[in-house]
């Protein structure tokens, strides 16, 4: 096998949940389908001109997404999520018109991610700066997966958060234990903003 070819595979292989042989097929499509060259030029538009919200931590091609500048939305009530498709879950849902905040994870010690890997900082200092400016964060809506790593993150920004006497919550019972948000249908997602419930700090 010629070295380009083990590099392409090789890079496929390292995307999330793809093995040795979809490497393959995907190779095989990127070289036979017109399309190679499409998806190699978005890939690097995307690398060159998105960059994180500074606000919420969305990918976007600006400093601020348009949610975090859309006035509409309720900056009292920020909704806390591991990824960007969970953003996309909650939205198509129709049921929040608050703000989010991305953590880029959750806490996983075995896998070596811990708080200074998350944007838990930035949320601490957005609720802190929240009450300086007259627009006070009133919830923390807490919507991390119903795992083991989600629960305990939830369960560690419960008690960070509990010195601000915000209101703390995590999404209710409609999403079921071991789901993952991004792949939950707008009315389960909706039922489980509905259920909310407050989250103690251990």
């Amino acid at each position: 096998m010629s070295p380009s070819w083990i590099r392409l595979v090789s890079s496929l292989k390292r995307l999330p949940g793809v093995g040795p042989r979809m490497a393959e097929r995907l190779a095989l499509f990127v070289l036979r389908s017109s399309d190679g060259e499409e998806l190699a030029q978005a890939v690097l538009d995307a690398r060159q001109k998105l960059s994180r919200c500074e606000t919420c931590g969305v990918f976007t091609e600006g400093t601020a997404c348009r949610r975090c500048q859309d006035d509409s939305r309720d900056p009292g009530v920020i909704c806390v999520i591991e990824e960007v498709g969970d953003l996309d879950a909650i939205e198509r849902s129709g049921s929040f018109r608050g703000r989010y905040h991305i953590l880029g994870g959750v806490l996983s010690p075995l896998d070596g991610i811990g708080p200074g890997q998350l944007r838990i900082d930035s949320l601490l200092k957005r609720v802190k700066a929240s009450a300086s400016n007259g627009r006070s964060v009133k919830e923390i809506i807490v919507a991390t997966n119903p795992t083991v790593e989600g629960e305990a993150t939830a369960s560690y920004l419960a008690r960070l958060l509990r010195p601000f006497e915000v209101r703390v919550t995590r999404l209710g019972y409609g999403m079921p234990s071991g789901a993952s948000l991004e792949y939950a249908d707008e009315l389960t997602v909706t039922r489980a903003l509905e259920g909310r419930q407050e989250l103690a700090a251990e």
